[in-house]
């Protein structure tokens, strides 16, 4: 009889175990993984799914087991039997809900720092890389917000070249040479995207196999850049810069979305992240830079005593034809922009 109870015990056990970790690799619940770190963060969330999952059939089923069992039986009066102090089993009980805790702690902040979310061991691990460069970098343009009289050309947002060689120089270790450095302004509604040579999009274009670098700041409210393929979301904020890196590994085309409310079109505020080949995108990149170079306009030159539905209107037209915003999303941005003055 105990043996019998015993191989069923384990048979159970095992069930549990197997269903877990079937579950934990076929539960289809994320979208496709298009980057690096989402292998890291898939991982990560398989293992606590199957962990959890495991812990619901084996919670669920002693329940369902202990309510049919040990019910209460028509006519019986008797008090159930004193049961108390088993040592072995609160000593498992305890002990490996410890253990497992403690691994998904360290797994998890492995994960983490593995994604670039621990700047600080970054730079002990890396010190000759570009990790030490982007820092400066935020830093130095934490206070770069251009003032409401000051007209804002392409230049002026388009590139910080310049700025990040002089960091390099001061610094004294060179970028990375496959790392793409793209700065992001969020604005209600709708995300610009700045490369190097002057060119400004309202999408953003990425090789596969390189690491892409996002320095990223708001115009007005706190975004929140989130692109669920790539597993990465992160705020950005109107007078500072954050930065995002990640490492694209699938062509394709992937939505971007504001993760934080933002406001009355806060559902709109989307854009297409085109993840291309290094060939694509670099004949991409020399076709836009090209066209930048033939015509340099001012973006949006606003005077302290003109209102920004005005200065909105007076640049829709260039606005679309040089960074590809829609009518409707122009329409909407002149609306906010004057309820915010109104």
């Amino acid at each position: 009889m105990k043996t019998r109870k015993t191989i069923t015990i384990v048979a159970y056990i095992s069930a549990i175990i197997v269903a877990s970790l079937w579950y934990g690799q076929n539960h289809g619940l994320l979208p496709e993984a298009s980057s690096e770190e989402a292998v890291l963060y898939d991982a990560l969330f398989n293992a606590l799914l199957t962990i959890a999952f495991g812990l619901f059939l084996l919670v669920e089923s002693i329940l369902i087991y202990s309510m049919i069992v040990f019910r209460k039986r028509e006519g019986d009066e008797t008090d159930g039997p004193a049961i108390h102090d088993n040592f072995l089993l609160e000593t498992i009980w305890t002990a490996i809900p410890a253990v497992t805790v403690m691994w998904i702690g360290i797994y998890s902040f492995d994960v983490y720092s593995a994604m670039r979310g621990n700047p600080t061991l970054e730079i002990l691990a890396d010190n000759n890389g570009a990790p030490i460069v982007n820092l400066a970098m935020a830093e130095a343009r934490a206070d770069e917000i251009p003032g409401q009289g000051e007209p804002v050309t392409a230049p002026s947002i388009a590139s910080n070249q310049n700025q990040q060689n002089q960091l390099v120089a001061q610094v004294g270790d060179p970028p990375r040479p496959d790392e793409v450095a793209i700065d992001v302004t969020a604005m209600q509604f709708a995300w610009i995207f700045t490369y190097p040579g002057d060119v400004i999009t309202a999408e953003l274009h990425v090789p596969t196999g390189r690491e892409v670098h996002l320095n990223m700041t708001a115009s007005d409210v706190i975004h929140a850049f989130w692109v669920p393929e790539i597993r990465l979301k992160q705020d950005v904020i109107p007078g500072s810069t954050t930065n995002l890196l990640f490492r694209p590994n699938k062509v394709g085309e992937y939505t971007i979305v504001c993760a934080e409310l933002c406001g009355a079109y806060h559902g709109g505020m989307k854009a297409q992240m085109i993840v291309q080949t290094e060939e694509d995108y670099n004949a991409w990149l020399i076709e836009q830079q090209e066209m930048a170079a033939n015509s340099n306009p001012v973006i949006a030159n606003r005077p302290n005593r003109e209102s920004d539905s005005s200065y909105l209107q007076a640049h829709a037209t260039d606005i679309a034809q040089r960074i590809g915003f829609d009518r409707p999303m122009l329409d909407q941005m002149q609306m906010t922009a004057h309820h915010h003055h109104d």
